[in-house]
């Protein structure tokens, strides 16, 4: 069985990881390596808070790291909170007030999720890729499903993120688009 850790103790990112990637692996979370310490996300961009994770917790476990960076860049907000998504308040439910306050006379409610996915091996070589996913800002919060902004991502079609099943938001997240895409070479590189 193949063994990746995946730098996140975010448990909605590893479900979707681990749906994504199927039988045959064993996927670790940050929460199985409480020895390997908190990452500091200060780069200013996706990929680079991603190297930096994916590098940290590949040096430390051993073994092969996976590490995202992901985030709600929103057209009318000059592209906030972007790599500042997690930390744009303390909790979910306080992020998602705070967007919708700022957006509360914003016309054009335009943003993107952006996923970018670096994998590291212990001796340092990297493979990145970057998923994007289109859409708009809803007035109100609209289903149950998902994490984080999902309940106000809106897309074409009308649907928000939250609203869609689990294969159904895999088929269109930004996190699928860039797993995909570094999907070949993952099964190519991780023993």
């Amino acid at each position: 069985m193949r063994e990746l850790v995946f730098a996140t103790g975010n448990e909605g990112k590893l479900r979707e990881l681990s749906a994504l990637l199927g039988e045959g692996w064993r996927v670790r979370s940050a929460k199985d390596f409480p020895q390997v310490p908190e990452v500091v996300e200060d780069a200013d961009t996706f990929e680079g808070n991603a190297a930096k994770k994916a590098h940290a917790f590949a040096r430390a476990t051993g073994l092969w790291a996976l590490a995202d960076d992901s985030g709600l860049v929103v057209d009318a907000l000059d592209g906030a909170p972007g790599i500042h998504s997690a930390r744009y308040a303390p909790t979910e439910a306080q992020r998602i007030d705070r967007l919708l306050n700022a957006l509360a006379d914003a016309g054009a409610r335009s943003a993107r999720f952006v996923c970018a996915l670096c994998l590291a091996a212990p001796d340092g070589t990297t493979f990145t890729s970057r998923g994007t996913c289109e859409g708009e800002i809803a007035r109100e919060r609209r289903g149950d499903g998902g994490f984080g902004y999902d309940p106000v991502f809106l897309l074409p079609g009308g649907r928000s993120m939250a609203e869609l099943t689990r294969d159904e938001k895999s088929a269109v997240s930004h996190r699928g688009h860039a797993f995909r895409a570094l999907l070949p070479t993952l099964l190519r590189a991780v023993p």
